[in-house]
């Protein structure tokens, strides 16, 4: 399998191409760039800054904060009933499936949430957004 990342002319060429050489039945899927590493370690380190601080007194753990932005930038958590109908159990959203766009997204709602509550964050200048 052999992934295209469409950056200019040759690449989309390079994509054109390997669709004309491809056997019946290969799949062609085209979409958008997913999170890179240096934005998800970015991520942990602001959610790690803001269980450290605990603004508005929320002690919360990574988990709980990472769900709570990700229902601010509109990705809900799912209820399901439990296998054994005693309770529910919350489907999170994965971070690992966002794009780069919506990831950008994630982090400036998580700047803007510490700017408006005084976190001090420890990586910023270290990742690009």
């Amino acid at each position: 399998m052999q992934t295209v990342t469409l950056r200019g002319f040759e690449q989309r060429q390079l994509a054109k191409n390997l669709i004309d050489l491809a056997p019946d039945d290969s799949v062609v899927k085209i979409s958008p760039r997913n999170r890179s590493s240096q934005q998800n370690a970015k991520l942990h380190a602001m959610l790690a800054d803001l269980a450290k601080q605990k603004p508005q007194g929320r002690e919360l753990d990574v988990e709980t904060w990472k769900g709570l932005f990700l229902a601010e930038i509109g990705r809900r958590v799912k209820f399901e009933p439990s296998l054994d109908g005693t309770g529910v159990v919350a489907m999170a959203p994965r971070t690992s499936k966002l794009n780069v766009k919506e990831f950008s997204d994630l982090i400036e709602c998580i700047y803007a949430y510490g700017a408006e509550h005084g976190v001090k964050w420890s990586e910023r200048d270290n990742y690009d957004v």
